[in-house]
């Protein structure tokens, strides 16, 4: 099996709002132009290439989007800076080979040289102990519940601290060069549109 994990081409957008749109439950669906935006404002927008096919992807946003998601918006109202995984859908040939955890591995890289925490939310109603199980073991912990004005389902809002960044932050961020070293992997995607500005945060 070869697998790549690269960022999402523009022309790959129908493809993936199919695969959003046939995950089930668990995945609230997208239209054509909720993808677009989506596709505007994300940090962070990577797909799963196996054997020449696209096996799943993963959407995940800065603190600056401009993004109206209930859960983003709870989570800029309680932390300053985070990478917050919006999606993640693997198709269903290609579950269980653990490409859920690549994902999650390779958005941690990326997150732990920006942000101090990687947040998400997994939901309640219908309870879905798959996930919540993976994410604890992830790290993931719960930091918060809410209800979704939109179909009064119920989340967990989960969060995990990411230990490297305040080296990276020391050492590179605030340190001689106030920034990064400029390898590949290290590289911030170009955002379609501009962000909309740090969202204002209370106290974690």
């Amino acid at each position: 099996m070869a697998l790549s994990i690269r960022d999402v081409r523009p022309h790959e957008l129908d493809s993936i709002l199919a695969l959003n749109n046939a995950a089930g439950s668990t995945i609230l669906p997208l239209d054509a132009a909720g993808l677009r935006a989506l596709y505007e404002q994300a940090s962070y927008f990577r797909v799963a290439e196996v054997d020449g096919h696209i096996a799943g992807f993963l959407i995940a946003m800065r603190e600056d989007a401009d993004y109206d998601s209930p859960n983003f918006r709870w989570f800029c109202e309680h932390y300053p800076q985070f990478v917050y995984i919006d999606r993640i859908v693997v198709a269903k040939p290609y579950r269980g080979l653990g490409l859920g955890r690549v994902f999650y591995a390779d958005a941690t890289s990326y997150a732990e040289t920006h942000v101090p925490l990687l947040a998400c939310e997994v939901f309640l109603e219908p309870r879905d102990d798959v996930s919540l199980l993976f994410h604890g073991t992830y790290g993931f912990q719960e930091v918060g519940q809410q209800t979704m004005p939109s179909n009064g389902r119920r989340v967990a809002l989960l969060a995990k601290p990411l230990c490297s960044f305040e080296f990276v932050r020391d050492t590179y961020l605030n340190g001689p060069t106030g920034r990064l070293p400029e390898l590949p992997w290290l590289g911030e995607r170009t955002r379609v549109t501009a962000p909309r500005g740090a969202c204002a945060a209370g106290g974690a």
